[in-house]
């Protein structure tokens, strides 16, 4: 009888290796979408003469740059043509609706890059190496450049929370750290009797008044600026929506501003938040899991916390029950707590 025994294949380095120069990665992935390489290949330039002409690059460049990618997985090469990939086309060529490349001008930030390199301290202390409190210090200037690259990304998410709440539609609204505007926007615009009050810093809070304006819902979009543990929220808002800020706190202060939304709350109201949670373990799913390691390297004490977590803060805070939410096109969850 054979033996059924699995063979073994000794280990190799190359995940160090590659692991070791995710920077280079980073890098190049930045630099096609500086060079509109993904909607050049899109628009019929597949051949690095033609890239060549297209991008205003050199052509050793992109010969040495197209190929990187095509071994990471962005691009496909047959002979000496290049083309996109099912996702590349989808999220990095511009002309695409689902485009996602601008994010990338926040998620490279000197504030980000500086805060990887300081991971070893950060580990050794516990808290970030930034300066004050790192992306929590009060109005940052990164936030309005937040809010001018990241609404692609939400922007599945933002559609998906309007269509939750489509069963009992709300009519008044309060967007905490609403950013780019586009969760309360998309809840204005799916409910026509919906009045939304942003709160963010001012400068940020241009930004989303001019996507407000662009909506065509600027009439229903009202401002509070300042900070979310210090502005009066007012009273009877059927929804307070909180997405991707309580990650940025500890425990005790995430409690703190769930106590200040329940009181805003009419009764049967609801606080709805969207955020990265990750499963008990604590490393799965991998974007959620991984999360923490952003808020470790960049705030003093946030973390992604897991739903048995969101569900005792909550309840502490007075809600009387938590409901957890998937959603397509997007690795958040959202949580509707009950006031």
């Amino acid at each position: 009888m054979a033996s059924t025994h699995m063979t073994s294949h000794p280990p190799t380095p190359e995940r160090i290796f590659d692991t070791l120069l995710a920077h280079q990665q980073a890098a190049a992935l930045r630099a096609a979408l500086d060079l509109d390489v993904f909607t050049a290949v899109a628009k019929g330039a597949d051949t690095i003469p033609s890239l060549a002409k297209e991008t205003k690059a050199s052509e050793r460049g992109l010969r040495i740059l197209c190929d990187y990618l095509v071994v990471k997985g962005f691009l496909t090469k047959t002979g000496s043509a290049y083309g996109l990939t099912q996702e590349s086309g989808t999220f990095l060529d511009q002309r695409s609706p689902a485009y996602i490349g601008g994010m990338r001008h926040f998620l490279h930030l000197p504030t980000f890059v500086e805060s990887a390199q300081a991971l070893t301290e950060t580990v050794r202390t516990g808290t970030t190496q930034l300066a004050g409190q790192g992306s929590v210090t009060p109005d940052n200037p990164i936030w309005v450049e937040f809010a001018r690259s990241m609404a692609a990304m939400v922007a599945p998410a933002a559609q998906g929370i309007a269509q939750l709440l489509a069963s009992d539609p709300p009519r008044r609204v309060l967007d905490i750290a609403a950013g780019h505007g586009l969760f309360g926007i998309a809840l204005a615009q799916k409910f026509p009797e919906a009045n939304i009050v942003a709160l963010d810093w001012a400068a940020v809070l241009a930004v989303a008044q001019e996507n407000a304006r662009k909506a065509g819902v600027e009439s229903r979009y009202t401002h509070r600026p300042g900070s979310a543990f210090e502005v009066d929220y007012g009273k009877d808002y059927d929804v307070v929506l909180v997405t991707n800020f309580f990650h940025h706190f500890d425990p005790p202060t995430c409690e703190q501003l769930m106590r200040k939304i329940h009181s805003a709350l009419a009764p049967g109201g609801r606080c709805v938040t969207l955020e990265f949670v990750p499963n008990d373990d604590r490393v799965s799913p991998p974007i959620s899991a991984t999360f923490s390691m952003t808020m470790l390297a960049s705030t003093p004490a946030g973390d992604a916390y897991t739903f048995t977590e969101y569900d005792r803060m909550f309840r502490a805070a007075g809600f009387e029950k938590n409901e957890i939410h998937t959603l397509q096109m997007s690795p958040e969850h959202v949580i509707v707590s009950f006031r």
